[in-house]
């Protein structure tokens, strides 16, 4: 925990007034990922244990869009098994960008009948005439 709030410290030391927030915002969420992982796999980085259920595989990365702006995520890789952190929503992007396709259409006075069959082909998936209107 020690290691944790000195990188918070030296963040704070090196973060400009502009981006500070999203830096902080950064660090936070990476040390509630890193706890997360711990849990998990019954042990910390590096530490030999009994107890250990899994062992890490690295990290992929990851944006997060927020108010802050884009965060760039490092998420934990384990080698048996997934992890995806509970803060993040899976495919929030393309629920997104569905919900965008609809409005624009609509916007631009396509039918909901026809903004189904653009919802169909572009995301291959069927998206009821009804449900379209609940959107708008």
């Amino acid at each position: 925990m020690t290691d944790d709030r000195m990188a918070l410290v030296d963040l704070l030391q090196k973060s400009g007034d502009g981006d500070f927030l999203r830096a902080v915002a950064e660090a936070v969420l990476q040390i509630l990922m890193e706890a997360d992982v711990e849990g998990l796999i019954g042990a910390s980085r590096h530490e030999r244990s009994a107890e250990r259920l899994n062992y890490r595989n690295g990290y992929r990365e990851r944006s997060l869009d927020t108010r802050l702006g884009s965060l760039q995520l490092r998420i934990p890789k384990l080698r048996q098994g997934s992890y995806f952190p509970p803060f993040l929503e899976p495919r929030k992007t393309a629920e997104k960008a569905l919900v965008m396709v609809i409005q624009e259409a609509w916007i631009g006075g396509v039918s909901t009948r026809r903004v189904d069959e653009l919802v169909q082909v572009r995301f291959g998936r069927k998206y009821s005439s009804r449900g379209a209107d609940q959107i708008l």
